[in-house]
């Protein structure tokens, strides 16, 4: 009986920490918290009416997925534009993922083939702002946007790549949604455009480099630099 009462309330609690987590991870993500914005768990619990050791639980998991970090005797803030971490994941996937999509380019079969031109389709079509979700992109833009890289690169057939892969899109999410803010003249609809088109002529030279530019312009975003300089 008390075996069973305590694995309740064990589950109760992991399942209002999963909502505390995606309450955060939303705001976060829609800039209702500023990038070097303080995440003070006390007023969080506060707001959201749990315990502290939820929301201190909740917060740990955003810092594994990047959209946190642990200030040294200072608590929990949300990364800034500047963070170096943003600069080391972009370096981490100029450094892969062009290799992986030349082995999607050549290992890639038909299938893959209509699923890039289907997944660029979704992603063309899917308006990148609504009015209810703030300035920074929606949620379904977000979403076509991750599904058409998966897509160009899981032809490689490799599953540890694609893992990785997962896990810097990830981690890098909010520095796109950031670096989008910043460069609003971005041609990002012409870059993906051009990726797809590489990608399904099997020009592996022209879509390796157009996908490394295309990364390294999400960089530039967030420091500031011209292309040439990031």
């Amino acid at each position: 009986m008390s075996q069973t009462i305590h694995s309740s309330a064990s589950s109760g609690k992991q399942m209002l920490s999963e909502q505390v987590h995606a309450r955060l991870r939303d705001a976060i993500m829609h800039g209702e918290h500023a990038p070097g914005a303080a995440l003070k768990p006390q007023d969080l619990a506060k707001r959201q009416g749990v315990s502290l050791a939820v929301v201190r639980e909740a917060l740990v998991r955003l810092v594994g997925e990047g959209l946190a970090e642990r200030l040294p005797n200072r608590g929990f803030a949300v990364p800034a534009v500047s963070d170096r971490r943003w600069q080391e994941i972009a370096e981490a996937r100029r450094t892969i993922e062009p290799a992986m999509l030349r082995m999607s380019i050549e290992r890639g079969d038909i299938d893959w083939e209509a699923r890039v031109r289907a997944a660029h389709h979704r992603l063309a079509r899917t308006p990148t702002h609504v009015p209810e979700e703030g300035e920074y992109y929606s949620d379904a833009w977000a979403e076509a946007h991750r599904v058409f890289h998966h897509t160009l690169l899981e032809g490689c057939g490799n599953p540890v790549l694609l893992e990785t892969f997962d896990r810097m899109w990830t981690g890098s999410e909010l520095a796109r949604r950031l670096s989008a803010l910043r460069a609003p003249d971005r041609d990002a609809v012409a870059e993906h455009r051009r990726l797809e088109e590489a990608a399904l002529a099997r020009d592996a030279d022209t879509a390796a480099e157009v996908l490394t530019r295309h990364l390294t312009l999400t960089a530039a975003g967030l420091t500031g630099c011209s292309e040439k300089e990031a």
